[in-house]
């Protein structure tokens, strides 16, 4: 008998309060809600334990409890009920049930305690109205919805009793997959829609296209057998374009070794060569982050995942697993990585569109509102962050329709760990045949099956639901904390990595390439619930989970170890150097693949591109003479308004680490890099910054990316950062990614990246791509649409400085001080915040334009060698970069920060510009606005000896700030206060 819990509060509850304004906001009538916290315990217990129990659950101040009864309650109209589907990950119900287990030294099987939210609501609803109530309370890929009116709830004495058990039923066992004689179009729809069940439907996709299916049958019929199920899932998962990265890998056009090895990797290999004995990076692109020189005793490891499709399915889960997951990256680097901090960066349609999509026609599979996917992303990092105890100061939003589809979520994390340990470089790994094959961390269930496959493809109607995950942090961190504090020190394992995409399939068979092959036995793989196929219990991604390699002799000390600090953890098999992956089920050997076959043995495919730039629509007219409701506008614009409401989510001070913050000066400006000191007994920092141009793909994906990489380093330069110890990552995101003319557009992406990154002279340590970030589906009128993202570049900087005491902000902090302008402004509004803006006001959509803004690389590394040495001689009271917006939103920024007026002249920029709204909103590359003592303005005018420099004002003590034009006349007058209300207004409310 399954036994119930109800929790109430006798307090108000901030809860109800949020949850009642948010569905007020979404124009259901809600009067009033009461929440209640409901525990399903599936075992047996005396009435005397089931009391200890609920005292577990409910604090005798501010809350009461029931027992296998509902909580009495009046004054509701209908009561929901929202829990976790079977299988779904539970991380409150797990809590709850080890609390149970420490509480009555006992032990529970399987999941045993299930949490669900009870919600009695007061509202007059009609059938639609509880209908959106159900859609907004829940999402029914991972929760299901319980609803009873309020007469009914009383009638059947409350909610009843449900317990979301799995129930498997059908024998695992693994089947063949006949491939031998099957025909083209056979291949091809097995590929795209998966393998066959008995009732006809598909398992989900492959994502293995004609070619691929045609080399694994070519392959199969030289063993002369058919492949089982698990061996052509396996096959997929490996060649997935998630995993090996195809489209950058294939040939294209002329060039036979591929994007990546012809612009990225050429490209650091070359700048490593130059810098000789000056190189800082340690390992670039051979494991799981990349690796540069902190010290004399640590590298600082860096890597950035993407995880869209999952988000736009369940935007909690889907965020949350890919920040954990990028901790993974850092644990599985080397033998293992302390992680010290996160990074974020979230592409969304506006909150406020509504455009209404669906996987299928006829309204179903709904997808989830621009407003839901924002939410949810922030809360699910902001979970995976803050649970797992590591700081989260550095990160980005950014606007556009077309996510409305689907979004794009960037998740950053850096790790610390030393060079070596007793002589052994920990920087280094390598399992060894013998080695036991250790799963350690959480369980295996149907959670993040085809998930490296489904991340591989457009988002459509046969997108698996089984693909999301749910991410629990504390398990993670006892896991992390157990390897990368002792385990690692105590020389207990050979090797380490995550089991991320593709699961065991591949972190068992990547780090057998390290010893030549490998064994496992499924059977003692360690599962959620009983009765998983085969197949499954290979590739499921089920979260917090790595795969080591253990020296048999060193196996009970390590076991003994992960027992002590809570950490299952289980010896599955051993590596060999047989050559092959062999892998047992039941006593039947279900997977024997060739070791090079399965890692080398992908055909590659020919890739062809075009490339045609498109002209587009320019403003008319001449610009106001009043550019203040323009300015006032622009600060307003989602693109540039303080996101202050994510950065104060995220704690950026536990690690007590944090130098510069996210949010800067008195005004709380959100900064656009930031500092940390990960050891504390050092002054050395780590500076952490990103750029990002989608609107600029519109006009030229090469100026799109050589912007991106010029904004990353620009804004590190800003606050204290050199070019001689400055490090990038490149993460592409692009859409329809087997169209030649989107992949022109990405091979001149990767021109600039080769183009700008040799000449600054900066190596690119880590990279990731995501290709086919479109939908397909159908609108609210039943029209077939395909939504693809603009073509996005993330590049982010890692930089070391010698010492944090020297760092600067944004914020100008002293009336008197002189505003500089260091760079050229031209016209150059192409995609600018500006030109969307106009657009949006003149004809309800954006202006493009044309002319992107170029980047001049000789001419911004010499400003930014000026910034070096200004900053190193402490000239500098403030540093702002000037990108999106332009110099007007760069100056209120700056007054923002610090709170202080500014009286700014742009009539030196008349040589350089010729309208107003060009100087003031012209996005042009390398720029950047500093603010000195005037005692020292000799010594910073001799370092601007040969850079284009303008004096443009001075800070003031009152609260105007006042911008005169290139001619001389006012152009924009306002006050501080009315600038910052403009500035916090779109997110005032979230």
């Amino acid at each position: 008998m399954a036994h119930r819990i109800e929790v109430i509060s006798t307090v108000p509850d901030m809860r109800a309060a949020v949850q009642k304004e948010r569905l007020n906001a979404l124009g259901l009538p809600i009067k009033d809600i009461r929440f209640i916290d409901v525990y399903t315990i599936d075992a047996q217990f005396s009435d005397d334990a089931l009391s200890k129990i609920a005292e577990l659950f409910a604090h005798p101040l501010v809350q009461k409890n029931t027992i296998d009864k509902p909580v009495i309650c009046e004054g509701f109209t209908h009561a929901f009920e929202v829990g976790f589907l079977p299988g779904v990950t539970d991380n409150v119900g797990t809590t709850a049930k080890e609390s149970i287990e420490d509480r009555l030294n006992v032990r529970l099987n399987g999941q045993g305690v299930y949490s669900s939210q009870l919600m009695l609501l007061n509202g007059d609803l009609n059938v639609e109205e509880i209908t959106r109530l159900q859609n907004s309370l829940a999402n029914p890929i991972i929760q299901r919805v319980q609803v009873k009116p309020h007469n009914l709830y009383t009638h059947e004495n409350g909610m009843g009793t449900t317990v979301p058990k799995v129930c498997l039923t059908e024998i695992p066992h693994a089947t063949l997959v006949d491939i031998f004689n099957a025909s083209d179009d056979q291949l091809t729809s097995i590929g795209k829609k998966g393998i066959a069940n008995s009732d006809g439907s598909s398992r989900g996709p492959l994502a293995l296209d004609l070619t691929y299916m045609k080399a694994i049958q070519r392959h199969f019929k030289e063993l002369e057998r058919n492949p089982k199920d698990i061996e052509l899932e396996m096959i997929a998962q490996t060649w997935s374009e998630h995993c090996k990265h195809t489209i950058f890998a294939d040939p294209i056009d002329k060039i036979k070794n591929g994007l990546f090895k012809h612009y990225i990797k050429r490209a650091t290999e070359e700048i490593r060569a130059k810098k000789g004995s000056n190189d800082f990076c340690v390992s670039v692109f051979s494991d799981n982050a990349g690796a540069i020189a902190f010290d004399e005793v640590f590298l600082v490891t860096d890597k950035i995942e993407t995880h869209n499709t999952p988000s736009a399915f369940d935007p909690p889960g889907g965020a949350g697993t890919g920040i954990v997951g990028v901790d993974r990256d850092e644990i599985g680097f080397g033998l293992g990585a302390k992680p010290i901090a996160h990074g974020y960066g979230f592409c969304f349609a506006p909150p406020d569109l509504i455009k209404p999509l669906y996987r299928n026609k006829n309204k179903k599979q709904p997808m989830l509102s621009p407003r839901q996917i924002m939410e949810g992303v922030i809360r699910g990092v902001e979970v995976g962050s803050n649970c797992s105890g590591i700081p989260t100061p550095q990160g980005f939003m950014y606007f556009d329709d077309r996510f409305c589809g689907k979004p794009l979520v960037f998740v950053r994390a850096l790790g610390l760990i030393p060079r070596e340990h007793e002589g052994r470089k920990l920087y280094e790994k390598r399992a060894r045949p013998g080695d036991y094959v250790v799963m350690v961390g959480g369980r295996v269930g149907k959670d993040g099956i085809h998930g490296a496959t489904f991340s591989s493809e457009e988002l459509n109607t046969e997108s698996p639901t089984t693909a999301v995950q749910i991410c629990d942090p504390i398990t993670q961190k006892k896991l992390s904390d157990a390897i990368v504090k002792e385990a690692r020190d105590l020389d207990l394992y050979t090797s380490i990595t995550d089991d991320g995409a593709g699961g065991l399939s591949c972190s068992v068979a990547e780090t057998a390439r390290e010893s030549g092959g490998c064994r496992v036995d499924l059977d003692k793989v360690p599962l959620k619930y009983p009765g998983l196929q085969p197949w499954e219990i290979w590739i499921s991604e089920s979260q917090e989970r790595m795969t080591l390699s253990v020296p048999p002799e060193k196996w009970n000390m390590f076991s003994d170890l992960m027992k002590r600090r809570g950490v299952e953890a289980t010896v599955i098999g051993e590596f060999t150097d047989s050559g092959k992956c062999i892998v047992e089920h039941r006593g039947e050997c279900v997977v024997n693949l060739s070791m090079n076959f399965l890692h080398a043995g992908l055909p590659p495919r020919e890739q062809f591109t075009t490339f045609t730039r498109q002209t587009h629509e320019e403003p008319s007219g001449v610009c106001n003479s009043d550019l203040t409701p323009s300015l006032e506008a622009m600060l307003g614009r989602l693109n540039i308004a303080s996101f202050a409401f994510v950065s104060e989510q995220y704690d950026h001070e536990v690690q007590g680490g944090s130098v510069l913050k996210p949010l800067q000066g008195r005004g709380l400006v959100n900064g656009d890099a930031t500092v940390m000191r990960p050891v504390l007994s050092s002054r050395r920092g780590v500076v952490l910054s990103h750029g990002i141009n989608p609107s600029y793909s519109d006009i030229d994906t090469y100026h799109m990316a050589a912007n991106a990489i010029d904004t990353a380093v620009r804004n590190a330069i800003a606050v204290g950062a050199t070019l001689d110890h400055l490090a990038l990552l490149d993460n592409f995101c692009w859409c329809s990614s087997n169209e030649p003319e989107r992949l022109g557009q990405l091979k001149r992406a990767c021109e600039a990246c080769y183009d700008t990154a040799v000449a600054y002279n900066l190596p690119y340590i880590s990279g990731k791509d995501s290709m086919f970030n479109d939908f397909k589906g159908y609108d609210g009128e039943n029209n077939s649409v395909k939504i693809s993202v603009p073509p996005t570049l993330l590049i982010s900087s890692l930089g070391v400085i010698q010492d944090v005491m020297q760092v600067v902000s944004l914020d100008a902090k002293v009336p008197g001080d002189l505003v500089y302008l260091l760079g050229t402004t031209h016209d150059e509004l192409g995609g600018s915040e500006y030109f969307a803006m106009r657009g949006e006001q003149e004809r309800g959509k954006p202006y493009i334009g044309n002319s992107v803004p170029i980047v001049n690389t000789s001419q911004n590394m010499q400003v930014y060698r000026v910034i070096e040495n200004a900053i190193s001689q402490s000239l500098l009271a403030s540093s702002q970069s000037v990108h999106r917006g332009g110099l007007a939103v760069a100056l209120a920024k700056t007054a923002i920060g610090g709170m202080h007026g500014m009286s700014i002249s742009l009539q030196e920029l008349l040589k350089e510009v010729e309208n107003d709204d060009i100087a003031l909103f012209s996005e042009s590359a390398g720029r950047i606005i500093v603010t000195i003592n005037p005692e020292r303005r000799d010594t910073f005018e001799r370092l601007c000896t040969n850079i284009p420099y303008h004096c443009l004002g001075s800070i003031t003590e009152d609260s105007q700030f006042i911008l005169y034009g290139i001619t001389g006349k006012e152009v924009v007058k306002s006050k501080l206060d009315r600038l910052l209300q403009a500035y916090r207004a779109p997110f005032a409310n979230f």
